[in-house]
């Protein structure tokens, strides 16, 4: 069974992921799967986005720096994930061909951007209040307000991408688990797994 897990910026679902893991089933993070990917094609990038972007001590690309040229920007964004997303994608099916079979999610924030998608069995998505994952956003990564509301206007219209899925393809279950502050989560993911068995 492969499913997909993915949520809106700073929601949980790195969380949620670590709890499947717990319950036996391997997870991949694109996310940072993304993060070799930009290692990959650290050329292309700078040819796009400049040097300016490359750490001075390390001379890799600096994922900070990368981020506030394109996050708010849905040119740039597309212009960055048009470069690593095939690497990316490259290498979440070769992860995915090395768990021979078993059960397995992939987790990304861009889900319905992945070479999985269209095969996906049942899709998991973590959500939480605004006001929740504006604090974790800025507990966790430190950026101005502004930068950080931008980054939340770029994923305006996220829940359409899976329920267009459905529409367009075959039925795939979509589970929802609430991750805002007060919720029992391990429950909630409980239900969701016992769904997993039952449909298998």
């Amino acid at each position: 069974m492969l499913v997909g897990l993915t949520g809106l910026y700073c929601s949980g679902k790195n969380y949620i992921a670590s709890l499947l893991e717990e319950q036996g089933f391997p997870a991949l993070d694109v996310d940072k799967l993304g993060h070799e990917a930009i290692r990959r094609e650290r050329d292309a990038i700078t040819a796009r986005f400049g040097v300016d972007v490359l750490g001075k001590e390390s001379g890799e690309i600096d994922r900070r720096l990368l981020g506030e040229k394109v996050f708010g920007s849905p040119r740039e964004l597309a212009a960055l994930e048009a470069i690593v997303h095939p690497a990316a994608n490259a290498l979440t099916s070769e992860w995915i061909a090395a768990q021979g079979g078993q059960s397995c999610v992939v987790n990304a924030a861009l889900l319905h951007r992945s070479i999985a998608f269209d095969r996906l069995d049942a899709i998991v998505i973590v959500k939480a209040g605004f006001a929740t994952r504006l604090v974790r956003a800025k507990k966790r990564d430190r950026l101005p307000w502004l930068e950080l509301i931008k980054r939340f206007r770029c994923q305006s219209g996220f829940s359409s991408h899976y329920l267009q899925k459905n529409a367009d393809n075959r039925k795939v279950d979509i589970y929802i688990i609430n991750n805002s502050a007060g919720r029992n989560v391990r429950k909630q993911l409980d239900r969701v797994i016992q769904a997993f068995v039952k449909d298998r």
